[in-house]
């Protein structure tokens, strides 16, 4: 019995097949042209989202970054109008660096005017300043400019770190700002940091005593051995530190303190960092090497590698008068818009605790101590029955140095004043370079400041005193 078989008729006799055939060509060619068509043009619009990136990322990221800038600022301004806004809230949109932007090419030294009108990217804004301008214009009054090629006066506020005085003067550049400027050496300034590493790391105090030989003020190789014969001097760490006794601190970097421990403390102090601040200032450098007279050298701030701004000058100051903390310094209080809307008020910043609080009470009374018997007994001569200086507590320290050409003489002052009977304080840093005859000393302009600023403060607040404070 046969099986049934289906037989298979040619395709090319099937009517309409060929046509068929040419038709699915067709549109095989299309679908294929439509593929290659849509990858290309996807391949161009992810290579023009690209190419705009790139091009953005270099012309446009300033113009995006503004209106973000300005998005920001018209929040804060609405949520300051509905009384909303706050630190934290201000603290979000605008940083320090965002702020040294907007106040770019205003370097704020010498102003006299509380408040300043700033635009920034089209924006009128005021910047509310923490300076205190009748005791700015004091001191612009009382600079003595036809002796110095430099004047460098910061005052601040050691708890808060707002910058009160921002005074200078640059001979060779009448558009610089001399308390923002690294280029002055150390000197003896930097005797604050040994002494304060020689009490911690080392564990001396005020009345520990060494000896030395030859002048105080040199510092010759000989002088940094250990020896004694009837030319030996016998002296206290602090009357060493009083008199600026530059072999004891010699002796204390090379052979007691010793380089890692001077690159700690000078690290914790603010030397090469970079310290958050509205203005760009430059960092106070410190640089050292394998070389134990080296270690002498920069202990004793006997040379001119070490290099320090005076607005760090103040820092150190502040540190020593507010229990070892190192706060960061604030020259803007406030920003508003047009409408006097707060979009930006500057909080206390703690950078670090640089030393101990003992320590910083022993370092007090070191400074307290060169004011009374030490380098600035003269600039202070008589501040003892004087009706305003008599009711503080005083300290400092000087140091001084030639320039390398020897035609200028560094003179700085750095120091404290506190109201004995009360909460009142202020830190000062003073840097003058003399020409070739000697005007007003760093410790001078620093006494100057501190009657003038403790004098205004006492009157206004005469009923927290016995009696008011007049001019003496």
């Amino acid at each position: 019995m046969k099986k049934n078989i289906k037989y298979r008729v040619p395709a090319a006799k099937i009517p309409g097949w060929r046509d068929y055939q040419d038709n699915l060509k067709k549109a095989a060619r299309r679908s294929r042209f439509f593929r290659i068509a849509i990858k290309l043009t996807a391949a161009s619009f992810c290579a023009f989202l690209m190419v705009y990136g790139i091009i953005s990322g270099f012309a446009g990221s300033d113009r995006d970054h503004a209106e973000a800038h300005n998005n920001d600022i018209s929040k804060l301004a609405a949520k300051g109008a509905r009384g909303e806004t706050s630190n934290n809230d201000a603290k979000e949109f605008l940083q320090k660096e965002e702020i040294q932007s907007m106040i770019s090419g205003r370097d704020f030294v010498n102003i006299q005017d509380k408040s300043l009108k700033i635009i920034s990217n089209g924006i009128e804004l005021r910047a509310d300043t923490s300076i205190d301008i009748p005791l700015q214009q004091f001191i612009l009054k009382k600079m003595k400019r036809s002796t110095s090629r430099y004047i460098g006066i910061v005052t601040m506020d050691p708890l808060t770190g707002r910058i009160l005085t921002m005074a200078g003067y640059d001979k060779t550049d009448p558009s610089g700002n001399p308390c923002l400027d690294n280029r002055f050496p150390a000197a003896s300034i930097f005797k604050i940091v040994t002494a304060a590493a020689a009490i911690e790391k080392c564990g001396f105090s005020a009345q520990s005593g060494f000896k030395y030989n030859g002048k105080k003020h040199t510092l010759y190789k000989l002088q940094l051995k250990e020896r004694t014969n009837k030319y030996t001097n016998r002296i206290t760490l602090k009357n060493s530190f009083a008199q600026s006794v530059n072999p004891v601190f010699g002796k204390l970097g090379a052979i007691y303190i010793g380089k890692n421990a001077l690159e700690e403390y000078a690290d914790s102090f603010g030397f090469n960092n970079q310290i958050g601040f509205e203005i760009n200032m430059s960092e106070s450098l410190m640089h050292i090497s394998d070389d134990p007279y080296n270690w002498a050298e920069i202990a004793s701030g006997f040379n001119r590698d070490t290099r320090i701004s005076p607005i760090h000058g103040a820092l150190i100051a502040s540190v020593i008068i507010n229990n070892g903390e190192l706060v960061e310094p604030t020259i803007v209080d406030r920003i508003a818009d047009a409408k006097d809307r707060t979009i930006y008020r500057n909080q206390v910043t703690l950078v670090r605790h640089s030393i101990k609080p003992a320590t910083s009470r022993a370092l007090t009374n070191l400074m307290e101590t060169t004011i009374r018997s030490g380098t600035c007994r003269k600039s202070f001569r008589g501040y003892k029955k004087d009706r305003v200086l008599s009711k503080l507590n005083i300290g400092g320290k000087t140091g001084t140095i030639d320039n390398r050409t020897h035609d200028a003489r560094y003179d700085w002052f750095i120091g404290f004043a506190e109201e004995k009977d009360g909460p009142e304080k202020i830190a000062i840093s003073v840097v003058v370079a003399h020409e070739k005859y000697i005007g007003t000393r760093a410790s001078q302009y620093a006494r100057l400041i501190m009657k003038e600023f403790f004098r205004d403060y006492f009157a206004k607040n005469q009923h927290k005193h016995e009696k008011p404070v007049g001019k003496s």
